[in-house]
């Protein structure tokens, strides 16, 4: 039933009853907010979660499946709120576009941000295809994140509670992706309001704690899962000052990221040193004062534009560019060489900035993002 040119909740001109949205439910209090939220409005809700990986496997550990619980809290929030819920086996798939990519980068000494990956090859690909598959008019996530409609179509923006926002890791949802998505907890002004939407509806996932880690990484030791997945790859080099000077030994270049000066276990020395260069082929960590690790110019490939006009249609763009999740845009000059690079200047140099991370595209001011890509070794 079409609602006489006016839209719903989630922009579409029908009836929610007629609505049928697929949410993709992590197990989580935010995705599983959503889908309450949804469904008590009165649309045609479809839960799906994805098994990606067996917590087991990843880590040699017996029992350590917490993959299992999520599962089982998205299912129990599905029957709490009367709406069908699907688990799809996505652990091949998830090997094969996130976690190989994932070690095979570490290896190669970047610092790879696998969430972004997971988005763009898994959650809003697969699992996007999927939802249509299932004659679904949307999919909503429970990212906190804003799709608002602009003059050229949908428009990215951040989330209205800037210590929530994950634009950082969305970057590269494409236009075309965007149409289809929603995310409905992006206006909300923080996470306790999400939480009492939950305890609203009486889920018991509304004091389930936020995950701060990799999913596959549960622990934070990066290293002993690559040593787990590629076994042999962590093999011991030299620690060597930018002047050439040898200063010691190390386990393994996967043990170190650019910027680092904790752990470099070479103690001692008169000045301050920090991880300046990974030199993988050689096996050696260059170290070297902290103004080595200032960068004004950043290469960028895989750029994933969202603005109105052609990425080639001008020489230059005046963005703010983030660097890492963590840090604040700076201000910046985005360069295209082609539709899919970029030269990015800053305006003041950034500290540690490494090949592997993202570079996300802000506009100078307002909420727009303008997609971004990824950090290239120079």
């Amino acid at each position: 039933m079409a609602l006489d040119g006016h839209l719903n909740s989630l922009g579409l001109a029908k009836a929610p009853a007629d609505t049928r949205v697929v949410v993709a439910m992590s197990g989580g209090v935010d995705s599983s907010v959503v889908a309450a939220e949804l469904a008590r409005e009165g649309y045609d809700v479809v839960g799906v979660t994805l098994q990606l990986y067996d917590h087991g496997a990843a880590l040699a550990k017996k029992g350590a499946c917490c993959a299992g619980i999520d599962i089982h809290d998205a299912r129990r929030v599905a029957e709490e709120m009367g709406f069908p819920h699907y688990v799809l086996d996505y652990e091949n798939i998830f090997r094969d576009a996130v976690i190989d990519e994932f070690a095979d980068s570490y290896l190669a000494g970047a610092t790879p941000v696998p969430c972004i990956r997971c988005n763009e090859r898994v959650k809003f690909k697969d699992l996007l295809e999927t939802a249509k598959d299932l004659d679904a008019d949307c999919m909503a996530t429970g990212h906190y994140i804003q799709r608002k409609l602009g003059d050229a179509g949908a428009e990215l923006h951040r989330a209205a509670d800037p210590a929530r926002d994950q634009s950082y890791f969305l970057f590269s949802t494409t236009p075309e992706q965007l149409d289809f998505l929603r995310f409905p907890l992006g206006h909300l002004e923080s996470k306790e309001a999400t939480r009492a939407l939950a305890a609203k509806h009486g889920l018991g996932v509304a004091d389930k704690p936020d995950s701060q880690d990799i999913c596959f990484v549960p622990d934070g030791n990066y290293a002993g899962v690559i040593e787990k997945l590629r076994p042999g790859a962590a093999e011991p080099g030299e620690i060597v000052h930018a002047d050439g000077r040898v200063l010691g030994a190390h386990p393994g270049v996967i043990h170190y990221t650019i910027g680092q000066r904790r752990g470099l276990g070479i103690g001692g020395l008169d000045e301050p040193l920090y991880v300046v260069r990974l030199d993988v082929e050689n096996r050696r960590v260059v170290v070297g004062p902290r103004e080595m690790l200032a960068t004004r110019t950043v290469p960028v490939a895989e750029v994933n534009w969202l603005g109105d006009a052609p990425f080639t249609s001008r020489a230059e763009w005046p963005l703010a560019v983030k660097l890492r999740s963590t840090r604040p845009p700076r201000e910046a000059v985005v360069r295209p060489l082609s539709e899919t690079e970029a030269e990015v200047e800053l305006l003041t140099p950034e500290e540690g900035v490494s090949p592997g991370q993202a570079c996300v595209f802000y506009a100078p001011e307002g909420s727009r993002v303008f997609g971004g890509g990824w950090i290239r070794k120079g």
